[in-house]
């Protein structure tokens, strides 16, 4: 007598693990090249981040889109007979925060992002067998840790760009080690064969 079972998810998105690890290697590679090419441009937007309204509202309202589009399409199981009363919760909530939680909105939203980004990048993971994803797992759970303190303790983003930019070789070591992680996630892709 055979004793198991096996484990299978829906997958939302249909993101591969090589697609993945294209577009966050060359994220990385680009924007810390830009950061260090272009450093004090760079620093001056983002100090002024943190406390922007316009950019916050743009960010909030892509993350509110895209958490009412999981709502909206994804087989929500035994609650799925109470969909509607999701999007009316989520477009009011949506609503209230634009209202009341303007200060920090930016950092809020972009650790909504980062959470919201970090599902299908675990998912195009799930269940591959090669060593090298892990290095986008790890980043991945480090913007998941990242994204709670942001969505929690907003100023903690402000105080790490003023460290960061308050000496000339932090921001350079920033700026290297960002760009060897995107070098790396790229060979780890070209690795794979692809």
């Amino acid at each position: 007598m055979r004793l198991g079972f096996s484990l299978r998810f829906p997958m939302i998105y249909s993101l591969t693990l090589e697609t993945a690890l294209l577009v966050v290697g060359s994220a990385l590679l680009i924007g810390h090249l830009v950061a260090l090419v272009f450093g004090t441009f760079v620093q001056k937007q983002l100090r002024a981040f943190p406390r922007s309204v316009p950019a916050g509202v743009v960010l909030f309202i892509a993350a509110a889109g895209w958490f009412a589009g999981l709502v909206a399409f994804t087989d929500l199981g035994e609650f799925s007979s109470m969909r509607s009363k999701f999007l009316i919760f989520t477009l009011v909530g949506s609503l209230l925060m634009l209202r009341f939680v303007l200060e920090f909105l930016s950092v809020r939203a972009l650790g909504m992002l980062l959470l919201l980004v970090a599902e299908p990048l675990l998912e195009a993971s799930w269940m591959r067998q090669e060593t090298g994803r892990l290095w986008l797992v790890g980043l991945v759970y480090g913007w998941i840790v990242a994204g709670l303190f942001f969505i929690g303790t907003p100023y903690v983003l402000r105080d790490a760009i003023e460290w960061v930019g308050a000496a000339a070789w932090r921001w350079r070591f920033v700026c290297v080690a960002g760009i060897a992680y995107g070098v790396l996630l790229l060979a780890t892709r070209s690795a794979m064969g692809v």
